[in-house]
């Protein structure tokens, strides 16, 4: 196992009746809030009154970023830097999933510069402080509620990219699996295989004595597979709901990967498509990444990923590893469809012919023009991915 340090500073309110707090954290920060938000999710189900009631009690001025989309774009980054600026605001509070955290956390960090905030996505500036940034969970998925991570898209310069900063960490969440209960069964789908690809993104590695770490993510997989199902078919069930929550905080706040040497594989890959396409995260993220494993496939992979498969889906030991990680690779395919999630890239609209230009712009898009992962990926190795997929 390698060195490694691990803080999570976020402070979690987890389950019913909590939000009262509200007040209570931001004013730790200040009284002027900058509210992001999605489109009317968070105002069907009651939580935005809920909010501003709050708000209005406790003598918090607030202004609003709403209307973020998924694979949220450049433009509301932006637009909430200007607010900020203009208002003096000193607190953000990000109420959704993923989407909307990542905004937020993007206009934390380029408030207070004067560079454009694309600037910070694409390494041209480095974050030296931020805003304090707190979060309201409403969709269990992406795990950007206690992570410095965030992924932000650009439309004009049709890139999806992901960046991290530590004044990106949000100092609280509240996560109430109820708010989760009106999520539709394809997005607790697609929010199912995100947790899933993040784990599996952590727990594929080669020989690095994580032994702990690797049973904590089979742990969170197992999870995955048994709630995520039940979600599905009864939404309003608390403890599938509670379970997914918690599995997808997990997934990606810095435990699996502790002490592990991982170069995330799928996400960059994935990236190329919703930036191209605008599909649902997690649902490209099931598409590739059984193709991904199978191109990984070799004498050097096969054990960890038979291994994936006994201690994930239960598959009995056969005739050899080989044929062992095959049978792993399968059944994991097999759940993803069993989600309703496509098999193939060609199921969500794309053209044989786009897919060389997306292996290009995968791997340009990265610092190194390669991806070090479980195996190494250049260019070519993307391409053929792809055509697999296809």
């Amino acid at each position: 196992m390698k060195d490694f340090t691990f803080n999570i500073p976020t402070k979690i309110y987890f389950g019913k009746d909590n939000l009262d707090k509200l007040p209570e954290e931001i004013k730790k920060y200040g009284k002027k809030v900058l509210l992001v938000y999605g489109k009317n999710s968070i105002k069907k189900i009651g939580l935005y009154d809920e909010i501003v009631e709050l708000f209005k009690k406790n003598d918090i001025k607030y202004w609003e970023v709403s209307g973020v989309v998924p694979n949220p774009r450049i433009d509301k980054v932006r637009k909430g830097v200007e607010i900020v600026k203009k208002e003096k605001i000193d607190f953000i509070l990000a109420v959704g999933g993923g989407s909307t955290i990542d905004t937020a956390k993007l206009i934390a960090v380029a408030s207070p510069i004067e560079e454009d905030p694309w600037d910070i996505v694409i390494r041209k500036v480095t974050p030296k402080k931020g805003l304090p940034i707190g979060t309201i969970l409403t969709l269990s998925a992406t795990g950007s509620e206690t992570n410095t991570s965030s992924v932000i898209t650009n439309e004009e310069t049709g890139q999806k990219l992901g960046w991290a900063s530590e004044y990106a960490m949000p100092k609280f969440s509240f996560m109430n699996p109820e708010y989760t209960t009106f999520v539709n069964s394809y997005h607790t789908a697609a929010g199912t295989s995100d947790i899933m690809s993040h784990t599996m993104e952590n727990y594929f590695s080669l020989n690095d004595g994580a032994y702990l770490q690797d049973r904590m993510a089979e742990a969170i997989l197992k999870t995955c597979i048994y709630y995520g199902p039940i979600a599905m078919k009864d939404p309003d069930n608390y403890e599938a709901r509670a379970n997914l929550m918690w599995a997808g905080t997990w997934a990606i706040n810095g435990l699996l990967d502790s002490g592990k040497d991982t170069a995330w594989s799928v996400h960059p890959m994935e990236h190329e498509l919703s930036a191209k396409r605008d599909i649902t995260h997690g649902v490209g993220l099931a598409i590739l990444t059984p193709y991904w494993l199978e191109y990984s496939l070799s004498e050097k992979t096969e054990e960890k990923i038979a291994d994936f498969g006994y201690n994930v889906f239960d598959i009995e030991k056969g005739n050899s590893k080989r044929e062992d990680a095959e049978e792993a690779i399968k059944a994991l395919r097999e759940f993803f469809i069993s989600l309703g999630i496509p098999k193939r890239l060609r199921d969500v609209d794309f053209k044989e012919d786009e897919l060389r230009d997306m292996a290009k712009n995968c791997v340009e898009n990265r610092i190194k023009p390669e991806i070090n992962g479980f195996i190494h990926l250049e260019e070519e190795d993307v391409y053929q991915i792809y055509k697999m997929a296809f």
